[in-house]
């Protein structure tokens, strides 16, 4: 029999944040750790979990400067009872004392949180929200667990978990141009199916992962929630370090310096030895613009195989493509052009936002008829800001087309990356993004 990682002293990048999480110096697979995670993480939801936590015998949050509460989901607050959560979740932050509280408009938790510096690499997270495996990007473990873990957690600072199996995937070759991460990941779930790496750690390795940029990383690990993954990871690189110094001199100019000192000394990287329980090799060479179809993100063809599908509506946004990098996208289809379909699009944050428009890019976006929404996570559960009417059709790039995801049973969503959501929506139908901006659309 081979050796254990723990035999071994050798383990991947999810195994050495979970020991350390653990006060651990290894664990292994299959193993029950007590994490007690850097971060905690709450959003609209978090009313909801107070309401969880008051039924505890503490009266106080243990570790108030762990929480991470954002106000993205429903915002602005498009109803009296939306408001009225909003307000009770205001009220719970000043009681607590509660310092990472970002309100209506500064983004999308994932988002916000990164640009912040409150996660970065080496550090771990919980949070009440699937998505939570997008901080692994930075080289963070990041998992979504349920409202009453995370009131268990704000009393306690404490959860249990098992350490899941890992699962690594090695990018080699580049992507094409027109074609996105968004893209590899759909085609990865549509090769391994929605469960196919259910309660396992996923983790990006290989040389092709230096090209990729950080909003392109951004979206390879957040997909991963809509393979089954616990957590997803890259080691961080000069392109991370580069783009968390260069952000936080914006977003925390008093104290840049010590987070990212902070950053560097917690990092960790994967044995070279570390055991993996799958592997899978990408040519990203090999890839090309992927669609998920109603009503499953593993229902999964190449865009040419669809191509021509009437398009009511698209939206460009959400936790997994509301970046810069998706925006700047959109705008080069649409230069110049006009709009056959209507197309929504919500940066993922303010700050995303503000650089949007210092580019160009809102402009371009509106001038061919696009409408901007307020930062925040906007129709990509069905709250508002955009859900469908019976019988339309969406092309989005959110990250789950679940029927009645955005409001309505009775409508069909399609996943792909911006460009092609851009260019569907002056078609008026599925296309492929060069033949708006060749000139050769129908």
């Amino acid at each position: 029999m081979g050796k254990s990682n723990e035999d071994m002293e050798m383990q991947t990048l999810t195994e050495k944040l979970l020991a350390r999480s653990s006060k651990r110096k290894s664990v292994r697979p299959g193993e029950i750790i007590i994490s007690e995670p850097d971060v905690i993480l709450s959003h609209d939801n978090t009313a909801a979990i107070a309401e969880i936590f008051a039924q505890l015998p503490q009266a106080k949050v243990k570790h108030p400067e762990r929480l991470a509460i954002t106000l993205d989901h429903a915002v602005p607050p498009p109803s009296a009872k939306h408001a009225l959560n909003h307000a009770r979740i205001r009220d719970f932050v000043r009681e607590q004392g509660i310092s990472n509280f970002f309100e209506i408009g500064r983004g999308i938790c994932h988002q916000v949180l990164c640009e912040e510096g409150i996660v970065g690499p080496g550090l771990s997270l919980l949070g009440a929200d699937s998505h939570s495996p997008h901080f692994g990007w930075l080289g963070a473990f990041g998992a979504g667990i349920g409202r009453s873990e995370v009131a268990a957690l704000w009393a306690t600072g404490q959860l249990w978990l098992r350490v899941p199996e890992t699962m690594r995937v090695t990018l080699t070759g580049r992507l094409n141009p027109g074609v996105t991460t968004k893209d590899l990941t759909i085609n990865l779930i549509g090769e391994l199916s929605s469960e196919g790496a259910a309660y396992m750690a996923v983790e990006f390795a290989g040389d092709g992962i230096a090209d990729l940029s950080p909003d392109s990383r951004a979206a390879l690990t957040n997909m991963m929630a809509e393979m089954g993954a616990k957590n997803a990871c890259i080691a961080p690189d000069e392109v991370t370090w580069n783009w968390i110094d260069n952000t936080l001199k914006r977003t925390r100019p008093a104290d840049w310096a010590e987070r990212l000192d902070r950053f560097r000394e917690h990092a960790l990287y994967p044995d070279a030895g570390a055991v993996y329980a799958a592997e899978h090799r990408i040519n990203m060479h090999d890839i090309e613009p992927m669609v998920s179809c109603p009503h499953a993100v593993d229902k999964v063809l190449p865009l040419s195989a669809i191509a021509a599908t009437a398009v009511d509506l698209g939206f460009i946004g959400t936790c997994t493509n509301g970046r810069l990098e998706d925006i700047a996208a959109a705008a080069a289809v649409l230069e110049g052009k006009q709009l056959k379909s209507r197309l929504i699009v919500i940066p993922a944050s303010s700050l995303v936002l503000r650089d949007a428009v210092d580019a160009g890019y809102i402009g371009t976006l509106l001038e061919a008829g696009a409408t901007i929404g307020t930062p925040g996570c906007g129709p990509c559960m069905g709250n508002h800001m955009g859900v469908l009417a019976p019988g339309e059709v969406c092309i989005s790039s959110a990250n789950r087309n679940f029927r009645g995801r955005m409001g309505e049973a009775d409508a069909e969503i399609y996943l792909a990356n911006p460009a092609v959501v851009a260019a569907s929506c002056v078609a008026g139908q599925l296309i492929h993004p060069a033949e708006i901006t060749s000139g050769r659309q129908p």
